[in-house]
């Protein structure tokens, strides 16, 4: 590679096994449905769709699953050089039910150990990491070692270099005992982490988790005194709030779609919102597009495969 990536982002890798029918309990479910899965692996994928370079860190079983994540990376365009298998643990899959408009049960099989927790410090490749135009890790990618330790060591080897997004992605049940009931036992980490990130996107919960408050503006300006520059807060019916270290804000309201599965939407929004900073857009442009594409991606069954172009985000935004 002659260029840095635009994008490399480090997490979750699988397979999502979603039903083919909605509004069906998995018990009785008859046909589904294999997609690439992973909420860092579909963000590369989202900003790969609108033209940018992508690569993810991960890894996967030494198992069919993880021949098919491979493939499937390669098809979207994505780099997987750095997407390792681990043999002792299975590729983790994910089942899901879809109750549209707003429940969607998640099933995560990743025991006993999911191999995207097995990244260890020293297989990573830091000089790609450092020189990367965006660096995305996840909340996920703490909550267990040598996981945490590799998502840090590649935070601190960056130091604030470019644009360095955490994504909060709070999943209490992959966390050890104490986290999942005090979510304050995670809150140690997450401020580590905060201290070399640039950009901060979360939902209320996350944000709630990252900081100890829930009110929209207050998260905002919380994580912008833990060291972020630009505090992004998504409120799900309201909306999404963004607050940068200038001043500027942005609060702007929900594209409405017909919903069909609401699962993927968050990772649509994450990678135009890397799209939209790599290009520099003001504030509210950003965060228009992003939940235009967010909106999209609801509106479609799948998550990886149901991305947006960059016609569609704008045609969507042009139709108001």
């Amino acid at each position: 590679m002659t260029e840095p990536y635009d994008l490399i982002t480090m997490g979750r890798i699988g397979v999502d096994i979603y039903p083919l029918q909605t509004g069906v309990p998995l018990s009785q479910v008859d046909t589904f449905g294999k997609f690439l899965g992973g909420s860092a692996t579909n963000v590369a994928v989202a900003a790969a769709r609108l033209g940018r370079t992508t690569a993810v860190i991960s890894r996967t079983g030494a198992d069919p699953f993880g021949d098919y994540v491979h493939q499937a990376l390669k098809e979207f365009g994505v780099d997987d050089r750095w997407v390792t298998s681990v043999a002792q643990y299975p590729t983790p899959v994910t089942f899901c039910e879809i109750f549209p408009p707003d429940h969607f049960p998640l099933y995560f099989y990743r025991l006993p150990k999911a191999p995207d927790l097995e990244i260890h410090p020293g297989e990573l490749d830091l000089e790609a990491v450092r020189s990367a135009r965006i660096f995305w890790m996840t909340g996920t990618g703490l909550c267990e070692e040598p996981s945490r330790t590799a998502t840090l060591t590649a935070l601190q080897a960056r130091d604030r270099a470019g644009i360095t997004v955490f994504d909060l992605d709070w999943r209490p049940m992959f966390w050890e005992k104490g986290a999942r009931t005090d979510p304050a036992v995670a809150r140690t980490s997450y401020a580590q982490a905060l201290r070399h990130a640039t950009v901060a996107v979360g939902n209320l919960d996350e944000c709630e988790v990252a900081t100890g408050v829930r009110e929209p503006h207050a998260c905002a300006r919380a994580l912008l005194d833990a060291g972020v520059e630009l505090a992004v807060v998504k409120q799900g019916p309201k909306g999404v709030l963004a607050v940068h270290r200038d001043g500027t804000t942005a609060e702007v309201p929900p594209v409405r779609v017909d919903v069909v599965n609401g699962l993927g939407a968050g990772d649509a929004f994450g990678g135009s919102l890397c799209h939209g900073l790599l290009a520099g857009w003001e504030l509210e442009r950003l965060m228009r597009y992003a939940n235009a594409a967010g909106a999209l991606v609801a509106s479609r069954l799948a998550c990886s495969s149901a991305m947006p172009t960059e016609s569609e985000v704008e045609d969507l935004l042009a139709r108001g």
